[in-house]
Parts: C-alpha cells; structure tokens; sequence
C-alpha cells in the first residue's frame, strides 16, 4: 500500500494581509527616508547656502589685511618732526625651514649675521608659532635685498619683507616730546583687546611706545585695510579679487618751534639739563629739551639688550625727560609767587620794608638762618625782595604766613599736580603741606620746614615744566591755560586748530599787586642780562641746594662731588608789555643761576624774538 500524501492547506487572505501590512510598512520606512534625504538637501541648499558658501569661500578666498601708514608730524611751521620710511627685513617660516642652523650658516654667505642676532633667534624660535613669519633680520641694505633675491630659491621658507617704518629725522633733539614706536608686545595687545582695539592692528607691528607717538596713538595709526585673494587647494594665489586700500593715519601739526628747539639743545650742549618755553596766548609749548638724551631710531627696529642696558644704567639718566619729570627745589624762581600771596594776605603791602643784617631767627630760638648775602641786604621792600632775591624778607614772609596760607595760594598756580600735557610722561612734584609731611612721613610740620619751603627750598620740588606754566599764570595777570603740544590736525588737505583749553584764572582781591610783582621781574631783568636787549624782559633766577648746608658750615663749590653742587635756574618772559613767550632754564649742578643759567635765557629769548630781525639784515 503506497505512503499518503500530506495536503498544505494555504490561508489566502492571511498571507495577502500579512503582505499588504509589510509593503505598507516599507513604502512608509521609503517614504520617511526621502523626507530626511529631502529635508537635509533643503538645508543644504537653502536654509544654511550661506553658511556653506562661506566657508567653501574661506577654502577658496584669502583676506590679507594691509597695513596702514601712519600719519606725519611736523611743527607749528610745517618742519618735519617725525616720517616713514621704506625699509626690508628678512623674514623666516619655521615649518617651511627643515634645519633652521643649516640655513643660518648657508644665508651668513650673503647676509652676515652676528652672533647676537642669530642667538636672539634661536631664543626667539622657542616661543614662536612655527606657521607665522618670524624677523630674523631688520635694516637691510639695497645690496643686500638684491643679493638674496637672486639667491633666495635656495633658501626655501625665507623671504624678503617690504614696508614703512617710523623715521626721526632730528634724532634725540626731539626723542622726549615725539616719543617713539617699537614692537608691539603682550601688554600692548592686552591693552588694545581691552579697548576693543586689536582689530585695527591685524597688520601692524608697531605702535607709539612714548611722548606723543603713544598719546596721540589713536589719531596716527589709521585703519587697515585688506586683500581678497582666490586660492587653490595648495594656497597658491590664482587672482586678486578685491583690494580695500587702508585709511592712512592723520597728519598732526604741534605747537614745537623747530628753530628754538635747536638753539635750546645747543646751548645746553650735552650738560644735564632742561629747557621748557611756551606761548603765553594759549599754552602751547614753543621749546622742550632734555639733556642728554637718546636717538629713538634705535628703538623703531628694536633695540639690543646691550645698548639698552647702556641707556638704562647711564649716570646722566637719557631716558628720563627732565622738562616734565625731573623734580627740583625751585629756589628763588618762585619768589615773585611768595610776594604775591604776602600782597594779597596783606602780610606785607608795597612798602613794607624788612632789615636784613644777613641772617633772620625764629623769636625765642637761636638758630639762625643765613641770607645768601654775608652781610645782608640792608633795608628792603617787595622790589628789591625780588630783584636782589633776599632770603630773608620771604624768610620773615612766610614766618607769618604759615605753610597753610602758601600751600593753599600756590595750588592754582599748578605746583604739586599735573599740568594736563599731553604726554603720559609727568610727575607732579611736591608742594608740600601739613597733611603731605603727615602722610610721609607721619610726622607734624614744623615752623622750622615752612622757613626753608619760604625760599623754594626744603620739601617743595617742581618740573621745569610746572615753573614755566606758573610763570605764564604771572605773565598773565591771572589767565591761565592747560600747557599742550598739539596745534592742529589735517583733515584732506586742511588743517583743523584744535581748541584751547582756558583755565578759571585767578583773581586777586587787588588786581595792582599783579603789576607790583611783575614790575619787580621787569626790574629784575633790567639790572642784570637784559640791560641791553632791544626789547623789555622780565625774569627770576634761582639756585637750589641739592643737599643741606649746616649754619656754621661754608658752602665751597670747588670741594664737594660735581653731582652735590648746586642746580642753576631762571624764569623769564618777554616782550614785558604783551609776552609772547615764557621761559624756564634748568642745569642740573651748575652752580649759580644768574650767572650760568642766565646767558641761556638770553640767548633763547634773542632768537625767538629777534629771528625776523635777523633775517633781514641778512
């Protein structure tokens, strides 16, 4: 009997069900992947086209910011102070160099390197990104440029760099005012990021380090501008496509008087000293010289460790600027400001006459002190106080003033703060007072300190500079301007004047006792150094201890250190009738003031007011 057969009974509906629901659930799972596929290509191609596009852009286009150039200075006649100058430096890409002291010693052949320098670079390359350019050597000759363009396919990762550099054509005649330009560091960046500034400088190395070139910073630099390169994928330049020129920095014009600028610095001729002249009518400065001092080209390129360390550790100090912060006792130049606080006090009037047998004490105390005259002066008034600079009329003055008095009446005239110049460099020196000598030196004012500050002496010191503008003060009857550097700006082809900056004057409470003082500096001038100028001066001179002189001791120039002997100085104005131009002369251990810085004065007042003169006869 054969084996039966099995018989498979098929469901239908059910396998055409079960088909429907997997056909159903692939076209949805189909369906759902074009809608990703379909929605990534929408943002692709328009809801983020632009974020793409930009960045294939950034593969493609290069932006390379330019450098701007940075704006001229010149004088109040147009005489060039400060310019560019084209110059070439080589330059080095660590990771395009494969054996950096191979190629040293290969590029020595053509472009000598010192040991210094190539040392400066190895210590240079320890911190130096490897894909940035690093200068490796500054100042290159036209001869030296020519040889290595011929050669510089041999010297893969090296290249030569092209552009404008700060130039000082005066060199340290004007280093104190103009400042200089030097490298930009980790501070400087610091402080520019802070500002929000760093993005003007993506293709600048330099910016102003000192004295104008680093107050005026913002007007000089300029904005950069930039390149648009197309690249290929090996970064090789195909075309430019667009060029945005930098906006150059603005030409500044200051109130500096080249001509006087000189005859100061020759005059002073290398001795330790300074000169501070300004204009009366507005409170620009004409003059201002510190002697010695240093040529700023140095610093433009950067400057040795070894030649810095020279300028630093120099006796004469170079780098310090003795116009606005060199500190000294003012002696007998503020005079004329103690007559005048005793006028207006009514201390003494116009015919007070005080005996001076050459020393002057304090009631009940048996020190005295001594007149710079052994034998005294004899019987004197507010004139002769000023013009034969006795010591002990202001000796007996300020006595029954009180330091309270005197500190408080000099404080207009500028003594002890900042006169407002437009430079960073100033200190504000000393117009001491009981609350100054209390939080120095915790100590209590004595009568005895307010007898020396009486003569311009003991705790008060002053700048050249604050002399000068509070002699303007005098000169002024009261007018008063903040001392500035900058006259104007050019705007295209147009100089813009900046404005002046006038001060509240001072008014007394009788305005004769301003005609009392001046009168006294007229005086004063007359029977000395100008007796025979052809215009009308008025002037103080002073010499101040540098160190104290006991009562029984005597003072012997010829025996003490150079750097303990005393300091010369002298205030002057003129024309009296209506100054045009303010005066103040400071030599540092020079002995007498009328005598040395006298013939100064003189000279400097002869070719500011006797220039034209001159030029006509010739």
């Amino acid at each position: 009997m054969s084996p039966r057969k099995r018989v498979t009974m098929h469901d239908h509906a059910a396998e055409a069900s079960l088909f429907k629901r997997r056909a159903l659930f692939t076209f949805v799972c189909v369906v759902a992947l074009l809608g990703v596929l379909l929605t990534n290509l929408y943002n692709l191609q328009v809801s983020e086209f632009a974020d793409y596009e930009m960045r294939s852009n950034d593969n493609r286009i290069r932006v390379v910011p330019t450098a701007p150039s940075r704006g001229l200075i010149f004088d109040r006649n147009g005489q060039l102070l400060a310019e560019n100058q084209p110059f070439y430096s080589l330059e080095l890409i660590p990771e395009k160099v494969k054996k950096v002291d191979d190629a040293l010693d290969k590029l020595n052949n053509i472009i000598p390197l010192s040991a210094d320098e190539r040392e400066s670079i190895k210590e240079k390359l320890k911190y130096h990104r490897r894909f940035k350019p690093l200068t490796i050597k500054t100042r290159l000759t036209p001869e030296q440029v020519a040889s290595f363009s011929v050669n510089q396919h041999e010297y893969p990762g090296i290249f030569v760099e092209a552009g404008l550099k700060r130039y000082y054509p005066h060199q340290e005649l004007m280093t104190h005012v103009l400042g200089y330009v030097g490298k930009i560091n980790s501070r400087d960046k610091a402080t520019l990021e802070k500002s929000g500034a760093w993005k003007n400088y993506a293709a600048t190395k330099d910016i102003g380090k000192q004295g104008i070139e680093k107050y005026y910073e913002s007007l000089l630099h300029g904005k950069p501008g930039h390149l648009e390169e197309e690249v290929n994928n090996r970064g090789r330049v195909i075309r430019t496509l667009k060029v945005t020129p930098p906006e150059p920095g603005q030409d500044i014009y200051l109130t500096l008087d080249l001509k006087l600028q000189q005859k100061a610095m020759e005059l002073l001729a290398g001795r330790r000293g300074s000169v501070v002249a300004i204009d009366p009518q507005d409170g620009g400065i004409l003059a201002m010289v510190s002697s010695p001092s240093y040529d700023p080209n140095a610093f433009v390129h950067g400057i040795s460790g070894k030649a810095y360390s020279a300028l630093l550790n120099d006796k004469s100090r170079p780098l310090i600027n003795r116009a606005t912060q060199g500190q000294y006792a003012p002696a007998s130049t503020v005079k004329p400001h103690i007559a005048l606080m005793g006028l207006e006090e009514k201390i003494v009037t116009e015919k007070t006459r005080v005996w001076d047998p050459g020393y002057w004490q304090i009631p009940g105390v048996e020190r005295k002190w001594r007149d710079w005259k052994k034998w005294g002066h004899g019987w004197v008034d507010v004139y002769h106080s000023i013009s034969e600079s006795c010591d002990i009329y202001f000796y007996d003055l300020v006595y029954k003033s009180g330091i309270d008095k005197l500190a408080n009446f000099m404080e207009p005239f500028g003594f002890g703060q900042s006169t407002g110049i437009d430079i960073f460099e100033e200190s504000i020196g000393i117009m001491p007072s009981r609350d100054w000598k209390r939080m120095r030196y915790n100590q209590p004012w004595y009568v005895g300190d307010t007898i020396s500050v009486g003569i311009g002496q003991g705790y008060w010191t002053s700048t050249p500079l604050q002399l000068a503008n509070s002699v303007v003060t005098l000169a002024n009857k009261g007018q008063r301007f903040t001392p500035h550097l900058l006259k104007s700006l050019k705007s295209g082809t147009v100089k813009i004047d900046t404005p002046i900056d006038e001060l509240p004057p001072i008014e007394l409470n009788n305005p004769r006792n301003w005609d009392i003082i001046n009168e006294a500096m007229r005086q004063t001038a007359h029977k000395s150094r100008f007796t025979d100028a052809k215009y009308t001066a008025a002037m103080k001179t002073g010499t101040a201890q540098v160190f104290s002189v006991g009562q029984d001791e005597k003072y012997d120039e010829d025996t003490i250190a150079d750097h303990l002997r005393d300091n010369a100085l002298i205030v002057a104005y003129a024309p009296y009738e209506n100054p045009t131009i303010v005066l103040a002369v400071v030599l540092e251990n020079a002995g007498w003031g009328g005598a040395n810085a006298g013939p100064l004065a003189r000279a400097l007042l002869d070719e500011y007011l006797l220039r034209d003169e001159f030029m006509v006869t010739q």
